[in-house]
């Protein structure tokens, strides 16, 4: 198995206080400590699904990683990527600047999105970024425009679509014909012309794609390797160009729920291979873009239990326990119906009858009837002061997360040997009204 299939950090265990630990660190102390809700980042199940990559592809000595920032991005996170020997897929000013003040070789770095804006594009340039996926025929002119006013050349790649509809929920499908990213296959000759023939100071240097997120379905990837191949050939014979890198994007899933049946790295790897070695062009430099993957298993979120109560609904008693977070850390259950595992670190499933248990709806605090962070989940009974441990949170819980009913951001800590550290300090009030004016015509 690979780190990805699990639903729980690798060193998540039940400690001699029958409480769960995570990196060996007591979740109820970290609570009590730091506060909740609190995101808790296993440093040990990171690095464990980096090397899980590294070692699937081995092999195949062409292939290298970038981590998909969108995932997760902070300083303390990208040095460990960084460290792991991963480079990053950006796809903002914010995730640029990150990476780069966190001391990485920015031509490990590339810039993708499909509405850059010219002050990401300025800043991406003077920064040097090593690659940029250019989206559509807008931005590669502003590009252009911008690089020439510089005196510099960009490397770019074009971002397609190359039509595969993954089986994933449609708001995370990114490689259909019918979607907001990238050229479509009957645009690819005219932007390369363009290019060729107007925009010199643009380095054609390949394509890229990405398909979706949270992918069980191996098949698709091979199917993409084989479009985006038979494109580099084509337009290297056509154009009399050496286009010489392929981007194939991410997107492999996770186990969320004991339903999910992820692919392991090992079979991702695989079926990659094989289908880049049925061709003979030559593909020198080929790129990856793990994020969910990478980061998801090993985040982990607190929360401290408070309010309940129960509706009879035609004689069936449904039983809602509120926690003090829900959808403006993890907006993910209201956005995309996602589904989620826990447990109450100071009561462990493993530590409890079958028949102490109950079936509970875990709703959120905020001011929405569909801020409902997992619907019916069975678990022990829970009381006020309890902590509520949700897995597999790594990834789009913090870096979705809004202010909503003006509430502070959860802080975030890294686990490792027994150590926590904070890497994302919790936001205070003032951090809240920190950017808010009054006109002086409405000052006391």
């Amino acid at each position: 198995m690979s780190v990805n299939q699990y639903i729980k950090p690798i060193t998540a265990v039940v400690n001699n206080k029958e409480h769960i630990s995570i990196g060996g660190c007591d979740l109820v102390e970290l609570a009590q400590k730091y506060g909740t809700p609190l995101y808790v980042i296993d440093e040990a199940t990171l690095r464990g699904i980096c090397r899980d990559y590294q070692e699937a592809f081995k092999n195949y000595k062409n292939i290298k990683m970038m981590y998909a920032s969108k995932a997760l991005c902070t300083s303390a996170v990208v040095r460990i990527l960084d460290e792991e020997g991963f480079g990053f897929d950006t796809v903002s000013s914010g995730e640029i600047y990150t990476v780069y003040k966190s001391c990485v070789d920015m031509s490990k770095v590339l810039f993708n999105g499909n509405n850059k804006t010219r002050k990401e594009l300025e800043l991406a340039l003077d920064l040097n970024v090593g690659r940029f996926s250019v989206d559509n025929f807008y931005e590669a002119e502003l590009l252009n425009t911008i690089a020439k006013e510089k005196g510099v050349n960009a490397d770019i790649l074009l971002r397609l679509t190359p039509g595969i509809e993954c089986h994933t929920h449609e708001y995370i499908q990114t490689g259909q014909i019918d979607s907001k990213f990238g050229f479509d296959l009957t645009q690819v000759d005219k932007i390369t012309e363009i290019i060729i023939k107007e925009y010199k100071n643009l380095n054609l240097k390949g394509v890229h794609a990405h398909i979706g997120s949270q992918i069980f379905e191996l098949k698709s990837f091979g199917d993409e390797v084989e479009i985006l191949v038979k494109e580099i050939s084509r337009i290297n014979q056509k154009y009399g160009l050496n286009l010489d890198e392929m981007n194939i994007g991410g997107g492999l899933g996770v186990k969320y729920t004991e339903n999910d049946c992820p692919p392991n790295v090992k079979d991702l790897a695989d079926v990659i291979t094989e289908a880049m070695h049925k061709y003979s062009v030559n593909i020198p430099k080929i790129y990856l873009e793990p994020g969910r993957s990478i980061i998801s298993t090993s985040g982990v979120t607190l929360y401290t239990v408070g309010s309940s109560k129960e509706v009879n609904l035609d004689g069936k008693i449904k039983r809602y326990v509120a926690v003090d977070g829900g959808m403006a850390d993890n907006p993910r259950p209201s956005m995309y119906q996602a589904q989620y595992s826990a447990e109450i670190a100071n009561k462990p499933d493993s530590l409890v009858k079958n028949d102490l248990f109950q079936k509970v709806t875990i709703a959120g605090r905020y001011c929405e009837s569909g801020d409902i962070l997992i619907n019916e989940i069975e678990l022990p009974h829970l009381e006020a002061g309890d902590i509520l441990c949700v897995y597999n949170t790594g990834a789009y819980n913090y870096s979705m997360a809004s202010n909503y009913n003006r509430v502070e951001k959860p802080a975030m800590v890294l686990v490792n040997s027994s150590q926590s550290d904070m890497i994302v300090n919790r936001e205070s009030l003032d951090d809240l009204i920190s950017h808010d004016n009054i006109p002086s015509r409405l000052r006391k």
